[in-house]
């Protein structure tokens, strides 16, 4: 997630900016899943209300995994009401005569699955779904949910601000990270869970819908209402998704590898536009020297008239809230597309993974550019007093309370390149392009890095991972 809401003041004089988004308690109301909760729900043939991270225990879901959603959105701004039609593909993980489905206010009026209706219930955060007939243990199905009303988005005053489903005077700015996905659809909103997604978006003629992925034809319009529809087949944490709209200027293209290109700006931002595409362009590209190919099928960025303070790098289209982005925010959001949107984290509590890296991109975009190297990044970092708050906080274990705390961020990319200093160069980019290889799409956690880097390097590297990821003080 890269969206930097505890940097709001940085933001506003766009210095340094990093990206990183919301993060917040578990929502209340929701029923809590441990280890163990979640065998003894499988052994009644019920999916558990969580997934099983411990940090946020009523987060996502248990008893299935998630293989496609198509949504199929109607919003009118005037009104704020959004009317939604989520169908979802899966494949039960054990026998299930019920699951749950994340889903914040809104009010479902339907529910089948595999067309036949079901039965349902609504807790706090929680759609339980009881089908007709049991679903067996590894067998597909197919849910498909019914709702409509005025999404309410989630804020967190204290730490995250707002995110979610956020109404704007001419549409919507969608940022979802960490949880907020149930705001405007229902799903299993936990990043351990990826699918792929089918967007089909109606709005007010005049306006414009921005969803991830790639546009499946032109849009069409009918009795004063423009759908446009969008598809994302690479795999997606649900956080990562948007339905962004409103009046945007658009500058399509492609990267100079060739990579399709799309740049979208409120008519505020206009002047943002040339240097979003080119920057985006650039960037993507780069990357993929450094990180290895380039994970999805488009590129690009919105900014929309917003103040939210923050950027998420929502897949394929990263998205900048009330501000410019200069071309370190942009470096860091489209460094996400490998470190956080194509490589997931498998728990929360590994943010670093996200994060750090993202910080580290920036770093050696700054040293590509001419400007202050990687090395002098780490060596200002280092020199910060060993009072200075950081210190305090070990990035490799983020905390569910300060989920996106300056340690994660400066700590995480300080570790990286700590490991770049004791393997060398050569080792050490070799390693960024074997981690993206190998888990391309995938799941990763900071215990898998860890092997990784031994193995490459042929070296021990416990001391070095515990003291800058684990150890509550500056290291040496």
């Amino acid at each position: 997630m890269r969206s930097t809401r505890r940097r709001v003041a940085m933001l506003a004089t766009l210095v340094s900016v990093l990206a990183c988004s919301p993060a917040g308690e578990p929502p209340t109301g929701r029923a809590t899943s441990t280890p163990s909760a979640a065998a003894a729900g499988a052994a009644e043939g019920v999916g558990a209300a969580g997934i099983g991270d411990p940090d946020f225990p009523g987060d996502g879901n248990g008893g299935y995994d998630v293989s496609h959603y198509d949504l199929v959105v109607g919003y009118t701004p005037a009104t704020k009401r959004l009317d939604g039609v989520a169908t979802i593909s899966a494949a039960a993980t054990h026998d299930l005569t019920s699951f749950n489905l994340d889903l914040s206010g809104l009010d479902v009026r339907e529910v089948t699955v595999d067309g036949v209706p079901a039965t349902f219930g609504r807790k706090g955060d929680e759609l339980t779904v009881r089908p007709a007939e049991p679903i067996g243990d590894d067998s597909d199905f197919t849910v498909k949910v019914t709702y409509s009303g005025m999404p309410k988005p989630a804020q967190d005053h204290a730490n995250l601000g707002t995110y979610g489903f956020i109404p704007t005077s001419d549409g919507a700015f969608v940022a979802s990270e960490p949880n907020g996905s149930k705001t405007w659809f229902p799903g299993n909103d936990h990043p351990s869970d990826k699918a792929t997604f089918d967007f089909t978006i109606t709005v007010p003629a005049g306006l414009t819908a921005l969803a991830n992925g790639e546009r499946v034809g032109e849009p069409t319009t009918s009795g004063g209402r423009t759908t446009y529809r969008w598809r994302e087949r690479h795999p997606m944490a649900t956080y990562l998704a948007t339905a962004t709209l409103g009046k945007f200027e658009l500058r399509e293209g492609a990267t100079p590898g060739g990579i399709p290109n799309l740049a979208a700006a409120d008519p505020k931002y206009k002047d943002s536009l040339d240097s979003l595409h080119r920057i985006s362009g650039e960037a993507t590209d780069y990357w993929a020297t450094v990180f290895g190919p380039y994970p999805f099928s488009s590129t690009g960025g919105i900014v929309d008239d917003y103040s939210a303070g923050y950027a998420l790098e929502n897949q394929t289209k990263p998205l900048y809230g009330g501000f410019q982005p200069d071309e370190m925010i942009i470096a860091h959001e489209l460094a996400h597309q490998w470190f956080g949107n194509s490589l997931t984290i498998r728990r929360w509590k590994d943010l670093w993974l996200n994060e750090g890296f993202a910080t580290y991109a920036e770093w050696l975009w700054s040293e590509r550019k001419g400007k202050k190297s990687a090395a002098a990044h780490f060596k200002e970092a280092h020199a910060r007093p060993a009072s200075d708050p950081i210190w305090k906080y070990p990035p490799g274990r983020a905390k569910p309370d300060d989920l996106f705390n300056a340690s994660v961020y400066t700590r995480g990319g300080m570790t990286l390149h700590a490991l770049r200093q004791a393997i060398g160069d050569a080792t050490f980019f070799r390693l960024l392009k074997t981690w993206t290889s190998e888990h391309r799409y995938g799941h990763v956690t900071t215990e898998q890095f860890i092997d990784l880097a031994e193995r490459l390097s042929g070296k021990s590297l416990d001391a070095l991972f515990d003291a800058w990821l684990f150890q509550p003080r500056r290291p040496a």
